[in-house]
């Protein structure tokens, strides 16, 4: 399909990490992968696609959602996979399985951005991306992670020329117990990881 946007849900076993004392880290990660991928299902004009090393994730999305299997990587090796696994043409946003409360205009910002770039990304507080847009195929020289440092200096310095990578507003992920501070009740959304937290 040339000319697609696709919102693809990156689930790895390592969101498990973030779960509080208490909860059981396979219900955290479910809990906060099905938020997530809620965020892209939400989309107008967008296809959703979970992109996950984890089994048994069919169960959090909606019928007719494309789950693709990838090995269990990390970094550049993680994206590379990610995008390339996708069955489009056209955009993807890679979205990081652990940021279940993000905003869907920065989903959005990130599209727009491709009108100018090759790549786009939303940084992530304390380094790192929560998520990355690129035009497909995947450029060969973006080499970028999400749990890089700097994903966007790294993007830069690689880039064929200075307009190639965009950044949009930030937001941050949930790697980390201490993170889960950040969630903000007063936003709406994040409904599975909002009802597992307070039980």
């Amino acid at each position: 399909m040339t000319g697609e946007r696709v919102v693809a849900v990156v689930v790895t076993p390592s969101i498990a990490r973030a779960a509080p004392p208490g909860v059981d880290p396979a219900d955290f990660l479910m809990a906060v992968a099905e938020d997530a991928y809620e965020i892209a299902a939400g989309l107008d004009h967008v296809s959703p696609v979970l992109v996950t090393s984890v089994p048994g994730m069919e169960e959090i999305v909606w019928p007719g959602t494309p789950v693709v299997e990838i090995p269990d990587l990390s970094g550049e090796a993680l994206v590379r996979a990610a995008f390339e696994a996708l069955p489009y043409g056209g955009q993807a946003v890679l979205l990081s399985g652990d940021a279940p409360d993000l905003p869907p205009l920065l989903i959005g910002k990130l599209f727009r951005a491709l009108g100018r770039a090759k790549v786009a990304l939303c940084p992530a507080a304390d380094g790192g991306a929560v998520a990355i847009a690129a035009h497909l195929p995947y450029p060969d020289w973006a080499a970028a992670g999400f749990d890089d440092h700097d994903p966007v200096k790294a993007l830069r310095a690689a880039a064929p020329g200075p307009r190639t990578v965009a950044t949009g507003p930030g937001w941050h992920r949930l790697r980390a117990p201490g993170d889960l501070a950040r969630l903000d009740p007063g936003l709406e959304g994040w409904d599975s990881t909002r009802a597992l937290l307070s039980v």
